[in-house]
């Protein structure tokens, strides 16, 4: 890749305590460097939050090391403060529940500004990002960038729009500070604030791990579901 002339960019689906070996997340940025990498960062399985301390690790590790490169990041669009090292895969959700989790717009506004902050010019997104997840990136940074996106006509900034709502409370909520401060209900009664991941105790090398190229038999299914009871206590 180095010999094409194009850059080479890294990402690793890690989170701050590191890799599945036990490798920091600085560590892994200046192993990466080392390997040629001249963009390095995160992608996938981990919130906003979550991917940013990551990426603040490793630009903290290139710097002891005395090492450059560019940062990227690419989180997932769901919160995940409750995940465990391997990330969203690990909780109960996954993959088919995880709308209640999704970030808003204002969410990636401020994604945006913090990532930009620290440092880092490949601001994107992974799982769960939708076409005005993206546009609120860019909104954000439109004075850096020079522009706003396509798609910015359709709408008012911050919900100004709201300012010829019928009703008076929609009014007073055209305002920025009003969206910034906003705690968003689920509407799901009986819903926890966070789940319990599945800690099975699997890593690499355990045999359950190897993938096959036939499809899971209704045995090994069972074996799956029997593991489930004893790990999760879920009763399939």
């Amino acid at each position: 890749m180095k010999e094409s002339g194009k850059a080479v960019a890294a990402t690793l689906c890690i989170g701050p305590e590191g890799d599945m070996a036990g490798v920091s997340a600085g560590d892994c940025a200046v192993r990466l460097v080392k390997a040629g990498a001249d963009i390095v960062g995160v992608n996938c399985h981990f919130d906003p939050a979550t991917c940013l301390k990551t990426v603040k690790l490793m630009k903290e590790g290139l710097e002891a090391a005395k090492l450059k490169a560019h940062l990227m990041v690419q989180p997932l669009a769901f919160h995940t403060p409750d995940c465990s090292k391997q990330g969203f895969i690990d909780l109960p959700e996954f993959p088919f529940a995880l709308e209640p989790r999704i970030a808003t717009r204002w969410d990636m506004h401020k994604y945006a500004r913090n990532a930009y902050d620290l440092g880092i010019r490949y601001i994107g997104g992974c799982c769960g990002f939708e076409p005005y997840h993206i546009r609120a990136i860019a909104e954000e940074l439109a004075t850096e960038r020079g522009f706003l996106p396509a798609g910015s006509e359709k709408h008012d900034a911050w919900g100004t729009c709201l300012a010829m709502h019928t009703k008076p409370w929609v009014r007073a909520r055209a305002q920025r500070a009003y969206w910034e401060k906003m705690l968003p209900a689920t509407g799901l009664p009986y819903s926890p604030s966070f789940s319990k991941p599945d800690s099975w105790g699997v890593t690499k090398g355990d045999e359950v791990l190897i993938q096959q190229v036939e499809v899971t038999s209704n045995d090994q299914l069972k074996e799956m579901f029997e593991k489930q009871k004893r790990f999760a206590g879920i009763v399939a």
